[in-house]
Order: structure tokens, then C-alpha cells, then sequence
């Protein structure tokens, strides 16, 4: 089963799986040279990733959930005004609606791609102090 969001596809059942005629001290020696993999890539992503980002906190967040929320009220406003006059789009109209919807898919994506961030512990989030009463 695959999912697709802005041209990205994630794969749900990717990870090993012994063969049954795999005898269990090679099925052990795969899972090990499997598991030295994902680690490398989670150091990289982890060390690419704060490199370039830093740590997140709820400022990041704010701001790109403010972004994709504006982006999707300005679609979904330009969609409504041509609904006014539903015969006749002409392409430029449709083009625009498209760069609009477009806009908001990629912002809401970077939301998803900054929370997966956090989640995997690529970067670190940066719970924001107690406000004092």
C-alpha cells in the first residue's frame, strides 16, 4: 500500500522480511546489517536536518500553519468568486486555482514534513517556557 501527497510515496511494508529457506544465523546477520542502515540514514537525517533547521519550537509551527491556512482560505476565496459565474472559465482562471491549490498542498506538506522531523527525532522541539501568573 502506498500514499501520495506532493509527489512523495511512502511504502508501508519496506522492512524485513525473512525468506523462509534463510537459515535463522543469516536471517540475524540481515536484520543487523539492516538495522546498521537505518541507523546511518537517522544519523544522517538527524545531522543534515538540525544543520540546516535548528530545533523546532511552536513559533515554526505557528508560522507555517498560519502560511497553509492563509494559503487555503486565498484557494478556496478565488474558487467561491468563480463559482459566481460558473459558465465559461477561461484557462488563466483555472491555472490560477491550480497555482493556489498547489501553493497550499506544499505548505501543509513542509507542516507535515517539520512534525515528522520531530517526531523521528531529526530535530529537537523546543517546549516553550511556562508563561508566569
Amino acid at each position: 500500500m502506498s500514499t501520495r501527497k506532493s509527489g512523495f510515496t511512502r511504502y508501508s511494508s519496506d522492512h524485513f522480511e525473512p525468506q523462509e529457506d534463510m537459515d535463522l544465523a543469516a536471517q540475524r546477520r540481515l536484520r543487523g546489517q539492516l538495522e546498521h542502515i537505518d541507523y546511518t540514514v537517522f544519523a544522517s537525517n538527524r545531522e543534515v536536518i538540525h544543520a540546516a533547521l535548528g530545533s523546532a519550537d511552536a513559533e515554526k509551527f505557528q508560522r507555517l500553519a498560519v502560511a497553509a491556512a492563509l494559503a487555503r482560505a486565498q484557494w478556496v476565496k478565488e474558487a467561491l468568486a468563480m463559482s459566481e459565474n460558473p459558465t465559461g472559465f477561461e484557462t488563466r482562471q483555472v491555472m490560477r486555482l491550480a497555482e493556489l491549490r498547489t501553493r497550499y498542498e506544499e505548505l501543509s506538506s513542509a507542516y507535515e514534513a517539520l512534525r515528522r522531523m520531530v517526531e523521528r527525532g531529526y530535530i529537537s522541539y523546543a517546549t516553550p517556557a511556562p508563561s508566569a501568573s
